[in-house]
C-alpha cells in the first residue's frame, strides 16, 4: 500500500492561510529576535507588530534557522506514524534551515528535504507544485525528484524602497544603502534560482507605486511568451492596499495569468527586506 505523503515547508514560503489549507500544507515557522525576545514567526507575531516594535524599540528584528531538534520533532510526527514528508526549505545559500532539515530527515527517515533555491512565494510556487503531484498518488521521492527539476523554473524578485533592512542583514554595504536612499532609488532584488542568491537588478527613479508598475511591466516583457501562465503571486511587505490593486489590475490587463494570488511576507522575509516591497514571482515553462 502507498505510503500517506504529507506536504511540509518552512513558513517563508509564504502562501498565506487560504492556500495553505487548500493544499494541505504543514508550516514550520521559524524564530524573530526583537530586542532579546524570541517570538515564532506568524504564531505570536505578524510583519505588522514586528514593525511596529522595530519603531518603537529602534531595534531591527533578527532572524534565526529552525534547529535539527525542532525539525526532527515535526518530522516524527508523520513518520512514526508510517507516513512519508516531502519538505521545502527556503535556499541553502540563505540560512542553515536547510543543512538542518536534511540532518532531522536523515535520523527520521522517510523524509524527502528538497532546497527551494528561492524565498518567499518562489518557493510557494514549488510548494503548490509539490501537492499537485501528490494529489496524483506519487510516492515522496517521484515529488520531490520531480519538484527539483522545476527549480530553475521559479522566479522571484521583488522592488525594496529602502536598503536599511538589507543593509543591517549584511546583505548591502552601508554606503549602497546611503547612495539608494539619496537619489531615491528604488532597486529589483533578483533572486537566483540557481543557489538562492540575492543581487542588484535593474535601479528605478520615481515614486514607490509608478516604479512598481515599470517593475511588472519589465518582467512581463524579460521572460515573454515563456512565462507559465497558471498562477503569479503578488507578494508584499508593509504596501498599501491601494498600490497592491494598482498591481493586480496591471496584471490583469497586460498579462493573462489564470489565477493571481496576494499574499504578505511572513515576518522571517519582512525582516530583511524592510516594509514597502512588493514582487511578482512565477514560474517559466
Amino acid at each position: 500500500m502507498q505510503q500517506k505523503v504529507i506536504l511540509s515547508a518552512d513558513s517563508t514560503c509564504d502562501l498565506g492561510e487560504a492556500l495553505k489549507a487548500r493544499y494541505d500544507v504543514h508550516y514550520f515557522p521559524l524564530h524573530i529576535t526583537i530586542d532579546g525576545r524570541d517570538y515564532i514567526d506568524n504564531v505570536d507575531i505578524t510583519p505588522p507588530e514586528m514593525f511596529a516594535l522595530y519603531r518603537q524599540t529602534g531595534t531591527l528584528p533578527k532572524t534565526s534557522a529552525v534547529n535539527v531538534g525542532e525539525y526532527l520533532e515535526h518530522f516524527e510526527r508523520w513518520t512514526k506514524q508510517g507516513m512519508s514528508v516531502v519538505h521545502l526549505n527556503l535556499a541553502a545559500s540563505l540560512s542553515s534551515a536547510h543543512a538542518n532539515a536534511l540532518e532531522a530527515a536523515r535520523r527520521a527517515g522517510n523524509v524527502q528535504v528538497i532546497d527551494s533555491r528561492s524565498l518567499s512565494t518562489g518557493t510557494g510556487l514549488l510548494v503548490l507544485a509539490a501537492a499537485e503531484r501528490i494529489a496524483t498518488g506519487m510516492s515522496a521521492e517521484q515529488v520531490a525528484a520531480e519538484v527539483r527539476t522545476l527549480t530553475p523554473r521559479a522566479h522571484a524578485s521583488f522592488i525594496i524602497d529602502t536598503l536599511e533592512f538589507l543593509r543591517e542583514g549584511g546583505r548591502c554595504s552601508a554606503l549602497t544603502a546611503l547612495s539608494a536612499s539619496l537619489l531615491s532609488i528604488k532597486p529589483c532584488i533578483e533572486v537566483s534560482n540557481v543557489d538562492g542568491s540575492m543581487s542588484p537588478g535593474r535601479k528605478y527613479r520615481g515614486k514607490f507605486n509608478h516604479v512598481l508598475l515599470r517593475y511588472v511591466q519589465n518582467k512581463l516583457d524579460e521572460y515573454g511568451d515563456s512565462i507559465d501562465d497558471t498562477r503569479v503571486f503578488i507578494t508584499h511587505a508593509g504596501v498599501p492596499a491601494s498600490i497592491i490593486s494598482e498591481v493586480r489590475t496591471y496584471l490583469e490587463e497586460h498579462a493573462r495569468f489564470r489565477e493571481i494570488y496576494e499574499t504578505t511576507a511572513s515576518c522571517t522575509i519582512s525582516a530583511h527586506c524592510g516594509p514597502n516591497t512588493l514582487g511578482i514571482l512565477f514560474m517559466t515553462r
